[in-house]
């Protein structure tokens, strides 16, 4: 270890306690002296152990209700002065000012008074000005002193006081400046996000603290990481830890089902991002029957997702399958039982869940970002292009299918029946490719597609999918329409019996 420093004086003012006392007794014992301001002064006293108020030392109380307690240049000059630069010596001896060699902050909790839907003046007040001062100061001056920023480096600085008697090395110094500027940065990202919550300014700021560092990327050559809460999200009650695939499954398979949160017993299968199968029935164990019929060879190793509670039933059935997650708002306990019999299968609770309304991702040298799709066609949004109207059961397969339709990787075609997803066609190069796919797809598991129902992610400029899909006996299509060519469309429709409405909202996904 290089350049170590002895602390012989801390300053702590902090809003978190949890954690404080031993700290507090530590330093104590060590002799080193303590100043602090309002409650946690208060608090080190009620420890019966001395504590130099910063007002002895500014000649000024805390002023304006608690907005300005430390911002003084004799509290600034104590942390920045430089321990070997003789003039800085000289200035803090000729006008008085103590050497701090540790600051201990932890700041006001802005993002939790935030979530928890508090009135604006309150949330301005949670702003920190001089804790976030204090960090960035004890921070950039590193060489000489050590900045513990957050009540989650409380136990770590303990350990190394008490473990070093106090002596304190520039690497460690240096690892805890790091930190605190990562605390600064997330706190200043997470204000300037709830002023331009409206992006009234084309500026991008994300800032995620929790970290996991997964076992490797998509694929075993690359590193991976998630940065996220995922707890907020599940409770994960069983099996491995989840991979960077996992999750992005999970994600997709999070984002359709929640097109079917508020409907009868759903249950969805999905492989690589896209359903492979998918089924709303009046029991979920037919769901689940019904889903996995839809394409039973991609299931092997996909995510599972449905929309109600995991009965023993459909437990024992999914028991059969080989899958990577499960996932459900509740499993009964029998369920639970028998689903844990596969060591390595995830097994997690699904909260609710509020999507942010952007959504971000690498491109190039930069950034895209875009509001989230959150249009979900419904019936009467739709607009009748052709004579033949769809029925009722049409008009619910066609919104069904439109729903998975949105999130499957374009280009694609959706065909369904009876709310059971026969084939899609996922990620081709041309809208006949994916529809051919779906067709090639549905025959080779024996899904009689006379009556089924036909989805696009974007409008047909040729007829060529229609007079396709109506050969194999599809009777009804949505599309969003929007080509200049959709009369030669609707024109084939006519001609053949063949309902199509219009949902004027394209559904890309890339």
């Amino acid at each position: 270890m290089s350049n170590t420093k002895t602390i012989t004086s801390a300053l702590i003012s902090v809003f978190n306690k949890e954690g404080l006392e031993p700290i507090v007794k530590q330093l104590n014992q060590l002799g080193v002296t303590i100043y602090s301001t309002g409650g946690t002064q208060k608090f080190i006293n009620d420890l019966g152990i001395d504590v130099v108020p910063v007002e002895e030392i500014t000649s000024y109380p805390s002023i304006l209700g608690g907005r300005v307690k430390t911002l003084h240049p004799k509290v600034f000059g104590g942390i920045l002065n430089r321990h070997d630069n003789a003039k800085d010596v000289a200035e803090l001896k000729a006008y008085n000012i103590p050497q701090i060699d540790a600051v201990i902050v932890d700041l006001y909790p802005f993002e939790k008074t935030v979530a928890s839907g508090a009135s604006e003046q309150e949330i301005i007040e949670k702003i920190d000005i001089g804790g976030i001062s204090l960090i960035r100061a004890a921070a950039k001056n590193f060489a000489d002193v050590i900045c513990v920023s957050s009540v989650e480096d409380y136990t770590e600085f303990l350990e190394l006081i008490t473990n070093n008697n106090g002596n304190i090395s520039e690497e460690e110094r240096k690892h805890f400046a790091a930190k605190a500027f990562n605390v600064s940065s997330h706190y200043d990202s997470a204000i300037f996000n709830y002023f331009n919550k409206n992006h009234e300014i084309a500026a991008l700021k994300i800032s995620e603290i929790n970290a996991k560092v997964l076992r490797y990327g998509e694929n075993p050559h690359q590193k991976g990481f998630f940065f996220g809460n995922f707890d907020d999200l599940f409770t994960k009650l069983h099996g491995k830890e989840l991979s960077y695939n996992n999750l992005l499954d999970v994600d997709a398979a999070v984002n359709l089902m929640n097109e079917f949160k508020n409907d009868p017993p759903t249950f969805a299968i999905l492989k690589h991002n896209n359903a492979c199968g998918l089924s709303q029935r009046e029991t979920l164990h037919q769901a689940y029957i019904d889903a996995l019929a839809g394409d039973p060879v991609s299931a092997f190793g996909g995510v599972l997702i449905c929309n109600t509670e995991i009965d023993k039933s459909t437990a024992t059935e999914i028991h059969n399958l080989f899958c990577e997650v499960v996932i459900a708002p509740s499993f009964s306990d029998e369920a639970l039982e028998i689903l844990k019999g596969k060591k390595n299968r995830i097994l997690l609770i699904l909260h609710n869940i509020n999507f942010p309304k952007t959504t971000v991702r690498s491109c190039l040298n930069g950034t895209l970002v875009q509001d989230r799709d959150s249009k979900t066609d419904a019936v009467e949004e739709l607009t009748q292009t052709t004579n033949k109207t769809p029925n009722t059961n049409e008009l619910e397969d066609l919104i069904f299918a439109s729903k998975i339709c949105k999130h499957t990787k374009s280009n694609t075609i959706v065909l369904a029946k009876n709310k059971q997803l026969c084939a899609s066609g996922t990620g081709q190069t041309s809208r006949v490719d994916a529809l051919n796919q779906a067709i090639h797809k549905a025959q080779s598991f024996n899904f009689d597609l006379k009556g089924a129902v036909m989805a696009s992610d974007a409008f047909f400029p040729f007829p060529d999918c229609v007079e396709i899909a109506g050969n194999i006996g599809v009777g009804s299509v949505i599309q969003p329409g929007g080509s200049i060519k959709d009369q030669l469309s609707i024109d084939y429709c006519n001609a053949h019996n063949i309902a199509m409405v219009f949902t004027g909202t394209r559904h890309f996904k890339h």
